[in-house]
């Protein structure tokens, strides 16, 4: 099963990519150059923990990872 990672582009030009990597999950933020200025690895349980803190505070509709 291929999973294509998603890239959430915000309103200054930056952006965050999350991508699987076997069990975990690879994401990359980076500025409005393209510039990476993060990356953090998650396991499936702490990006549905990021994914519920964000729906509290958004309205942005999530898909499962």
């Amino acid at each position: 099963m291929k999973h294509t990672p998603t890239t959430i582009h915000t309103a200054d030009g930056s952006s965050v990519t999350i991508s699987r990597r076997g069990l975990e999950f690879d994401l990359e933020t980076r500025n409005a150059k393209g510039e990476t200025i993060s990356t953090v690895v998650m396991n499936q349980d702490d990006l549905d923990a990021l994914y519920m803190e964000l729906d509290e505070h958004t309205t942005v509709e999530w898909e499962a990872a």
